[in-house]
């Protein structure tokens, strides 16, 4: 176990991944902060084995994920929550929802994508102002969760988004209109 555990701090991109493919069971808190920890790793190849492990953990780890939503990492806040979504942990909504005011507007599209993913009916007035956000892609993260909830907006709100003049986000537009 300690091995792994150094291999996790100081190993190879390709050392770390073939301890995390091994990982997907583990219970362990010391080991899967540990994983958590590699959803900031430099490679991204190594993050997404974290992320995978993560989602694959058939052990109840939820408390250990929403607590990471308040890591001071933005990637570890919001590749959680793509994480609670993606094992359909609906108890982390109310701690996903506060995610959607965060500074860093990745952690703000990954949460909002969250609550999309996840049905949060209960997010649907945070989702429709995150429409306005300053970011475009935590815009393109509302629409395609306002889709995924089959919520429909007014035609003013739609004029608005159309002005940004992005393929994606006129795209999406088409699909929120049917």
């Amino acid at each position: 176990m300690e091995n792994i555990s150094k291999v996790l701090e100081t190993g190879s991109s390709e050392e770390k991944i073939k301890i995390l493919e091994n990982l997907e069971n583990i219970k362990n808190p010391e080991f899967l902060e540990k994983i958590i920890s590699k959803l900031d790793d430099d490679d991204i190849q190594v993050r997404g084995e974290a992320f995978s492990t993560l989602v694959l953990n058939k052990n109840e780890i939820s408390n250990f994920l929403i607590k990471s939503l308040k890591s001071t990492n933005k990637n570890i806040r919001g590749f959680t929550s793509l994480i609670l979504a993606n094992r359909n942990e609906t108890s982390s909504i109310p701690d996903i929802i506060k995610l959607v005011k965060d500074e860093r507007s990745m952690v703000r599209s990954c949460a909002i994508g969250a609550l999309g993913h996840l049905k949060a009916q209960e997010a649907k007035e945070i989702i429709e102002q995150s429409l306005f956000d300053s970011n475009l892609e935590v815009k393109k993260s509302a629409l395609q969760s306002l889709i995924d909830l089959n919520i429909t907006i007014s035609e003013d709100k739609i004029n608005k988004i159309i002005t940004e003049g992005d393929i994606e986000i006129e795209k999406l537009l088409i699909k929120l209109k049917k």
